[in-house]
């Protein structure tokens, strides 16, 4: 292809053909390969269904294997690899839980599937929804803990050594 500026479109077409498809479980029959061929991508919006999807057919799809923490709750919840969102909040605020857009999702996250993850992940979403959006939001009260524990060490100053 030529480096010219500008050109962009090929003029013939590829020069070798491949015969046979690729075939991620043609040689190696892992349990990591077998799980990422039945993995539902669901709560995820097209184009990055597209993207896992290929992930996946071209062994390049790797599996998580800690948590990690959603960039809107900011808590260690996010369980599927790729993702950064957390399903709860992917839920609440009907968001793409890949790209973090509000686009078209595909398959929701609620599936008759997952009826005996939801009481776990029940407890995530209240525990997300108190928060507000992140350690960042205080509750009024914490406030009037911390003055009281930690104040500005004039108590002592004014008090003397063995008071």
């Amino acid at each position: 292809m030529s480096s010219q500026k500008g050109n962009v479109s090929r003029s013939r077409g590829q020069k070798y053909q491949n015969a046979t498809a690729f075939k991620n479980n043609k040689y190696t029959t892992s349990d990591q390969v077998k799980k990422a061929n039945a993995k539902v991508h669901d709560g995820v919006c097209k184009h990055c269904k597209e993207v896992l999807e290929w992930k996946v057919k071209y062994n390049k799809y790797k599996v998580l294997t800690q948590s990690r923490k959603c960039v809107k709750c900011l808590q260690k919840s996010v369980k599927d690899a790729y993702h950064i969102v957390c399903k709860p909040c992917a839920l609440r605020l009907e968001l793409c839980a890949k790209c973090g857009k509000k686009e078209d999702i595909i398959i929701p996250h609620h599936t008759g599937e997952d009826d005996e993850d939801e009481g776990e992940e029940g407890g995530v979403q209240d525990t997300c929804q108190k928060r507000g959006q992140g350690r960042g939001a205080k509750a009024p009260d914490d406030d009037l803990e911390d003055d009281g524990d930690f104040g500005s060490g004039s108590d002592l100053d004014t008090q003397g050594p063995h008071a």
